[in-house]
């Protein structure tokens, strides 16, 4: 029987090497990616698990980044109040690189001539100073796609904004509205956010259409760590920046808990990328706002902090002759050398088959036995060893891991590794040896543990308002009940929700996100090492997050068989269908609990 006789849930993540798909019964299958389409390897991928189309598709996706990262989104128009045009140029004070001058700043999405200002102005209370004038309300050049409103103060009054938005749908554009996608204050960063939920939208509206008849229902994973519809995220784009890697925290984090580490670091190392993202207590770190390819974006998220480094990373020599590996990457196509599709560069991927870490005679989904010798000779004509590229790429991981824990006070030696992705497990002893850390994790289905973390994704709405008075908070728990409300509401009979304030002491220019006012001390001790108990506490947000339960817990998905008997002592590789583990000499791997394997160093 399969997933589609027991629930008919499907989960896909669409990687930049390869899409990940698995059920609800555990089978998995993994296909190279189509960047040209990347449905049509969504498509593929359900289509290799057999079977009618399923009742539910929960997915996670690249379209959104990758758009961005390419810029390959829809020419857009800005709409803001008069002197404010250009915000998202001149940005904060603060530069990329703070003693190089020849630095410069990401180019803003929206060009000058199609940045736009209407007579308006609301004060910092929310109040009219100057009434909206509708006849300042412009027509955009008729090559705009896509236009964002963002005015001064909206997440105060949103009834200027909203006016714009009206005018301009009437004249039949597609329009986003700051208060519809960040209603939050600080002008730039909420600008930047609008502006690009308006480059992305028709972009991944066009793509989650040609999803929708892969399945009853298409549900689509948010970088919070929810799903929403698939008509939602065609509106909200934005929210998807970090949609798959958001599913593997969430998965890795149970999976960690099942075991007994509470608190850990989730590794994931795929084709292209790594992401690691901080775990205490159970719960994912979570973020206000995240940089993506340099810009702002200003929407509740995984505190998931990502670089350059995959096994798709091709490694070269620089002029200094220096040895570099990434951030540019071999990707899907044409792929590492070793898997013989064209590639000739060398990557991580050729540099862990030359030093053994991966079997030749093993076959690897949709690609076969790996080509040894293709490799070699990559290496060879590079002028790099395989020693040489892997500790390379290991130290930018170490010091992505330290970015995470280190930087901001916790001590890694207190912390488990969660290493999945395709090519997690092949590096995580290295790295937790680097870092003192006592264990590392490998969870089931390791390879394709993100489409599995969607899979166990609960329905979940966020909402946000700023706070209008930060020292006075008379009506702020009348506030956090009606957002809470509010949250629930839109997801009905049997969802749970919960409220946080981001605070801040008076005079910072920085919040935490924390239970309550009287909770802001303790917090800011963990994340700053000092308090301020005397000093007011200012509140600049509220913040609400419902969730109907998921309906699959991923710590209950029957383990691979192979892996009940998997004790051994390193060096060893342990080849699975979707990664390869690598135990280096001094380290044992052992069964664990929900399917994971436990690896710690031999005493």
């Amino acid at each position: 029987m399969g997933a589609r006789a027991v629930n008919g849930i499907v989960a896909t993540d669409t990687g930049g090497t390869f899409t990940d798909v698995v059920d609800a019964t555990g089978r998995t299958a993994k296909v190279p990616s189509t960047p040209d389409d990347p449905a049509r390897a969504v498509a593929e991928g359900i289509a290799a698990l057999g079977g009618p189309a399923p009742a539910r598709l929960a997915h996670g996706t690249t379209v959104a980044t990758n758009a961005l990262l390419e810029r390959r989104g829809a020419r857009t128009a800005l709409v803001t109040t008069a002197g404010f045009a250009d915000v998202i140029e001149i940005a904060r004070q603060d530069r990329p690189s703070l003693y190089d001058p020849g630095v410069d700043r990401p180019e803003p999405v929206v060009p000058r001539r199609w940045r736009y200002e209407v007579t308006e102005r609301l004060d910092a209370h929310g109040r009219v100073l100057v009434p909206l004038d509708p006849s300042s309300v412009p027509v955009p050049d008729p090559e705009v796609e896509a236009v964002a409103v963002c005015l001064l103060h909206a997440d105060l009054c949103a009834d200027h904004e909203r006016a714009v938005g009206e005018l301009l749908r009437a004249r039949g554009l597609d329009v986003s509205l700051s208060v519809e996608v960040s209603p939050e204050y600080r002008e730039y960063e909420r600008t930047v956010t609008v502006a690009l939920n308006a480059y992305l939208r028709p972009v991944c509206r066009r793509y989650l259409r040609r999803l929708e008849p892969l399945a009853g229902e298409v549900l689509v994973m948010t970088s919070a760590g929810g799903l929403v519809p698939a008509a939602e995220a065609a509106d909200r784009p934005v929210a998807l920046l970090l949609s798959g890697p958001a599913g593997g925290v969430a998965a890795g984090a149970a999976v960690a808990v099942a075991n007994g580490f509470p608190d850990a670091v989730t590794f994931d190392m795929g084709g292209t990328s790594t992401d690691v993202c901080l775990v205490l207590g159970g719960r994912p770190e979570p973020a206000a706002e995240r940089h993506v390819a340099g810009l702002p974006v200003r929407l509740p998220s995984l505190d998931v902090h990502t670089i350059g480094a995959g096994g798709g990373s091709i490694a070269r020599v620089d002029p200094g002759g220096a040895l570099l590996v990434g951030p540019r990457s071999a990707g899907a196509v044409p792929g590492p050398a070793c898997y013989a599709r064209g590639g000739t560069e060398p990557t991580v991927t050729d540099a862990d088959l030359v030093a053994g870490r991966i079997p030749v005679d093993h076959p690897f989904p949709g690609i076969g036995r790996l080509d040894r010798r293709a490799a070699e000779e990559a290496l060879e004509r590079a002028g790099v060893d395989a020693a040489g590229v892997l500790a390379v790429v290991d130290a930018t991981m170490e010091q992505a891991l330290r970015t995470v824990t280190v930087a901001r006070g916790v001590d890694p030696r207190g912390l488990a590794l969660v290493a999945f992705g395709g090519a997690g497990p092949l590096h995580a002893c290295s790295l937790a040896e680097a870092l003192g850390m006592p264990a590392v994790v490998v969870p089931p289905r390791a390879g394709v543990l993100s489409a599995v973390g969607i899979l166990g994704s609960p329905r979940q709405e966020d909402a946000v308002r700023s706070w209008p008075t930060p020292l006075d908070h008379r009506g702020l728990d009348e506030a956090r009940q009606a957002l809470l409300a509010d949250v629930l509401g839109r997801l009905g009979p049997g969802a749970m929700g919960e409220t946080w304030l981001d605070c801040r002491y008076a005079g910072q220019s920085h919040e935490l996100r924390v239970r309550s006012v009287e909770a802001f001390h303790d917090e800011h001790r963990r994340h700053n090492g000092y308090a301020r108990p005397d000093q007011p506490v200012e509140v600049t947000a509220v913040r609400a997050t419902a969730r109907l339960p998921a309906a699959v817990d991923v710590t209950d998905l029957p383990p691979p068989e192979r892996r009940s008997a998997a004790a051994v002592s390193g060096p060893a590789v342990l080849a699975e269908p979707d990664c390869t583990v690598w135990v280096p000499p001094g380290w044992r791997a052992t069964p664990g609990e929900a399917g994971a394997l436990v690896l710690r160093r031999v005493p």
